[in-house]
């Protein structure tokens, strides 16, 4: 495989963002060490690079060990992370890895397999990657004798929302199906969060659990299975901006530099064995969205491939996040189309 071209470090009025939004949270983390795994996706380069943000800025004396299958690669592609002085990469399979030396305050555990293929294609290495991989972030936070422990998981563990459902919140009692293959991912990360519910009532770790929707902005891969990324790819191309369904499904994206906001609000203040929907409630259609993604690149056509069924309702996927924004004032800061309009422009650069 080619090695990665470097990609562009974030724009620094989105990490002033994110301090502007957590300084007081970067208070009650510092003098701490902080363990991350999935520290090179795409929440994990935010993670990363909002923490050595925080320590440069504000003067804090923070410390983050990253996990990653292949630390010489990342290096390769983020140069500046990579030999940050508060940054520390070892190397390690999510299921499997050694549990590095000494004492760490808190644990962001970051780490999946948010892939279509993978979830279609081998939806038992999908459950493996996923509930393992947390087993054994679990088992080195207790080795490690951490406080916190901060989980990402999905909205995926509702199911399908109803129609009928405008917004789902963390009281739904909605599940994947288990008839369904397809399901592996969602049903995991159901498992992940009980295993997670089950050693924070056991042990002192003060577990926090982050359901994560849909998101847009730097990193975000534009050839996966996020239509908002290939839209911008197609947009970069210089279009048209194509819609392979029929555009009525409803989406929301909340963008990175919020994300990074709640994410590391709930590590530091989240309530213990709760959940939290981390997302945006700005319902859109995905046409609406390839129509901002259009009209934020200059103009460009929109091409979508099917008419829609009659009498079929939309399928929704928008969390209400009632619980996030009340108990820790959590709220969208970014509108979409301003979210568009930052991320083609980091691209371009």
């Amino acid at each position: 495989m080619p090695a990665p071209a470097p990609l562009a470090a974030l724009p620094r009025e989105d990490l002033e963002h994110v301090l502007e939004h957590t300084e007081g949270v970067w208070r009650d983390l510092a003098g701490g060490r902080l363990f991350l795994t999935g520290g090179t996706g795409f929440f994990g380069r935010w993670i990363v690079e909002s923490f050595c943000a925080a320590r440069d800025l504000l003067g804090l004396d923070l410390e983050v060990v990253a996990l990653s299958r292949d630390p010489e690669r990342f290096a390769r592609f983020a140069p500046g992370l990579a030999s940050h002085p508060a940054v520390t990469l070892v190397r390690g399979d999510i299921r499997t890895f050694d549990i590095p030396e000494g004492r760490f305050d808190t644990v962001i555990h970051a780490a999946t397999a948010a892939s279509a293929q993978l979830n279609d294609e081998s939806p038992l290495e999908m459950i493996a990657t996923i509930v393992d991989g947390t087993r054994r972030a679990l088992e080195f936070a207790s080795a490690a004798g951490a406080r916190r422990f901060l989980f990402t998981s999905s909205g995926a563990v509702y199911g399908v929302q109803p129609p009928s459902l405008s917004h789902v919140d963390e009281a739904y009692a909605g599940a994947p199906s288990t008839a369904s293959p397809g399901s592996a991912y969602g049903e995991a990360k159901r498992m992940a969060e009980l295993l997670c519910a089950i050693a924070g009532q056991e042990s002192r770790l003060e577990v926090v659990i982050a359901r994560c929707f849909a998101f847009v902005g730097p990193y975000l891969p534009l050839d996966a299975h996020f239509a908002i990324g290939n839209f911008m790819r197609d947009a970069l191309q210089g279009g048209p901006i194509r819609v392979n369904g029929d555009g009525t499904p409803y989406r929301s994206y909340l963008y990175a530099s919020d994300l990074a906001i709640w994410l590391w609000t709930l590590l530091a203040r989240g309530r213990p064995l709760s959940a939290y929907n981390v997302g945006s409630e700005r319902a859109l259609s995905v046409l609406e969205v390839a129509r901002i993604v259009a009209h934020e690149a200059g103009g460009l056509d929109v091409h979508v491939a099917k008419a829609p069924a009659p009498g079929v309702p939309a399928d929704r996927y928008v969390p209400l996040t009632l619980r996030a924004r009340a108990e820790l004032g959590l709220e969208e800061r970014v509108p979409v189309e301003d979210a568009v309009r930052r991320t083609l422009r980091w691209h371009a650069r």
